[in-house]
């Protein structure tokens, strides 16, 4: 029997939350939701996610790579999957392929908004090693 996984989920974006929560839940993952950074730190002291999705842009511009940073102290072993629209609010683009990026961005893998079902159970597959 396999053991259930656990998905901490972290948006600002209510809608956001309650689509990924109905795709994940359907893809037979427990989910435990963060509104916001503050929420999410608060719930590791109920349980140990076995990995964790978090938005770029939420009560800051900065808040994800902050939350990703703090989630790695706490939990280094944890994936960390960033999800993101910046690109297409912004402009701007980058991702975590090179060293570098990985270093200061602390996330395992970065999807761009909208996040195709496929694509998120895929990356969690990879990074849970299912």
């Amino acid at each position: 029997m396999q053991q259930v996984r656990t998905v901490l989920l972290v948006d600002d974006d209510q809608d956001f939350r309650l689509q990924q929560r109905a795709m994940l839940e359907s893809l037979k993952y427990k989910v435990v939701e963060a509104g916001n950074s503050a929420a999410a730190i608060e719930s590791l002291k109920h349980q140990t996610p076995d990995i964790a999705i978090v938005d770029l842009m939420m009560e800051e511009h900065d808040t994800g790579f902050t939350l990703c940073h703090n989630l790695k102290k706490l939990l280094p072993q944890m994936p960390i999957i960033m999800v993101t629209g910046v690109a297409a609010e912004t402009g701007l683009s980058f991702n975590v392929k090179t060293r570098e990026e990985h270093r200061w961005i602390k996330a395992d893998t970065l999807l761009e908004k909208p996040v195709r079902t496929e694509q998120l159970q895929q990356e969690i597959k990879k990074l849970l090693k299912e």
